[in-house]
């Protein structure tokens, strides 16, 4: 049996955490001005709020909301944590994001119902270790998981069994299963397809020639329930990154490159929460008219100092010779990530015995205990 373990309106749920006096209220979380929606709070989602709407749309949506920074070191703590509560029931733990995973429970569990009760059991525990609810779906294969898992939202758990997919599957619209898209969904109702028990029932041969033989015959087998795909331990983040988009278009590289500090302040932390260093840093610019650019440069040591991310952003920035163009968005991100503890620093001559590096672990220690920013680079204060 596999689960399917998704936080309800994760980001949100979070950071309600700090704000329990906005608890039942409609709260947006995501960038301010010409941002997007990253979650919102079901209270919100009933005047139609959406993840990934612009955020202009959604305050016109719902006017009396409260619109909440993100908070991505927060939301990271709280999903290792999650991750590492799943990992002590299963090694077959498979992250999808920060706030949801696959896990294979049938080496710990006897049978459906078996299955189920650990479910509730990681539920309950999710609840009362970090105070924020969680979906589960149970079934025999990963997707139909997922499915069910959907169904239980809010804070509910689905069992479906394996003589009950069919009928669980087959009501539900075309666009539920994996691999179909609106351009997919169109081609499904011109051929009078609107459920997967119709897709279940034309002949294959009749969906391979609308749709291809890869996207054909794998509609085909979801349709009838077949998934053979195994849940897949999780593998070490390869790259970490963060972007802004601008309340308005800026062209000051002074206040271009704070944002750029800003950025880099953050990827670093985050890859030091993560125990990762990496060595490639990617500079992504796009301009007003939505052109977009990225440039990178490979150090030749592991890095994941904050004032060396940025060192290394600024001079792709700078390489760009740009003469006041109006930019939209920044971002930075860093490749080539491996485990912390097996990457060395070469030593200078002359050199301190400490240095940024454990100036930035102090700055770490800090925030952890008195809240993320509390100490920052002075040209970002105020």
């Amino acid at each position: 049996m596999i689960l399917h373990i998704d936080m309800d309106a994760f980001y949100a749920s979070a950071s309600l955490i700090e704000r329990p006096d906005l608890l039942g209220r409609p709260v947006i979380v995501g960038g301010a001005g010409r941002g997007v929606v990253l979650s919102a709070t079901y209270e919100a989602r009933r005047s139609g709020v959406s993840s990934g709407m612009p955020m202009g749309r959604a305050r016109r949506l719902c006017p009396d909301a409260v619109v909440l920074a993100p908070d991505y070191d927060l939301y990271t703590q709280i999903s290792g944590s999650i991750m590492h509560l799943f990992s002590q029931v299963t090694p077959l733990v498979e992250p999808i994001s920060l706030d949801e995973a696959f896990l294979d429970v049938g080496g710990v569990c006897n049978g459906p119902e078996s299955a189920a009760a650990l479910g509730h059991e990681l539920r309950d525990a999710v609840a009362d270790e970090q105070g924020i609810t969680c979906s589960v779906g149970v079934a025999p294969m990963k997707f139909v998981a997922k499915l069910a898992s959907m169904s239980a939202k809010p804070d509910g758990l689905r069992l479906v069994r394996q003589d009950e997919v069919l009928d669980f599957l087959h009501p539900l619209p075309v666009e539920a299963l994996w691999g179909v898209g609106a351009s997919t969904q169109e081609k499904l109702h011109t051929l009078g397809l609107r459920t997967v028990g119709d897709i279940a029932h034309l002949p294959q041969r009749t969906l391979v020639r609308s749709l291809g033989q890869a996207s054909g015959t794998t509609l085909h087998r979801l349709a009838w329930g077949h998934d053979e795909r195994r849940v897949v331990p999780h593998e070490p983040e390869r790259s970490i990154g963060s972007d802004e988009t601008f309340g308005e278009d800026l062209d000051d590289p002074v206040l271009i490159k704070r944002h750029l500090l800003k950025l880099s302040d953050r990827v670093a932390a985050r890859m030091r929460s993560a125990e990762v260093a990496g060595r490639t840093v990617v500079l992504k610019v796009r301009f007003s008219d939505f052109t977009t650019i990225t440039r990178s440069r490979t150090l030749s040591e592991h890095t994941d100092v904050s004032r060396e991310v940025y060192a290394v952003a600024a001079q792709l920035f700078d390489a760009l010779g740009l003469q006041r163009a109006r930019i939209r968005l920044v971002g930075v991100r860093v490749q080539g990530l491996t485990d912390r503890r097996l990457t060395s620093r070469q030593g200078k001559l002359g050199e301190r015995e400490f240095g940024w590096q454990e100036a930035d672990r102090a700055v770490d220690r800090a925030s952890a205990r008195f809240g993320a920013g509390i100490v920052r680079p002075a040209s970002l204060v105020g």
